[in-house]
């Protein structure tokens, strides 16, 4: 029953299930990207680029066989364009995540301290001190 119980507590500290939210909310924020960036981002660029659809953009490294029904092999290729769209993807949700920990570190940093009041034995020497200045 100790491990249980001791599961138990490790399962439910505030740390994990913090993080157990931040990867389903992370993984649902991955499709949204890659929906903006599959539907709404390359298409223009694919426009802009003469209609090429970066996410067909590949080099065939050996191309498929269909000849004999019985052993179709399939195509050899990499696909840079899919890379592509990765990059994308992979530089809006840093962006993302860049500003959402800058508002937190923004609302969590600590209000600047007004300085301490100089001790009364450092100002009375300081006078002291202006006062033989001015004596000489």
């Amino acid at each position: 029953m100790g491990m249980l119980q001791e599961f138990k507590t490790f399962a439910m500290r505030g740390n994990v299930v913090d993080l157990a939210v931040g990867v389903v909310i992370g993984g649902a924020f991955g499709k949204i990207v890659t929906s903006l960036v599959d539907q709404i981002i390359m298409p223009p660029i694919g426009v802009l680029t003469g209609g090429v659809d970066f996410s067909e953009m590949k080099w065939v490294l050996k191309p498929a066989d269909n000849s004999n029904p019985a052993h179709k092999i399939a195509e050899v290729a990499i696909q840079y364009g899919s890379f592509i769209n990765t990059l994308i993807q992979f530089v809006i949700i840093a962006f993302a995540i860049f500003l959402v920990v800058k508002a937190i570190n923004k609302i969590n940093r600590p209000e600047a301290a007004a300085p301490a009041p100089t001790p009364a034995d450092v100002v009375l020497l300081t006078e002291i001190r202006d006062l033989l200045k001015q004596n000489k």
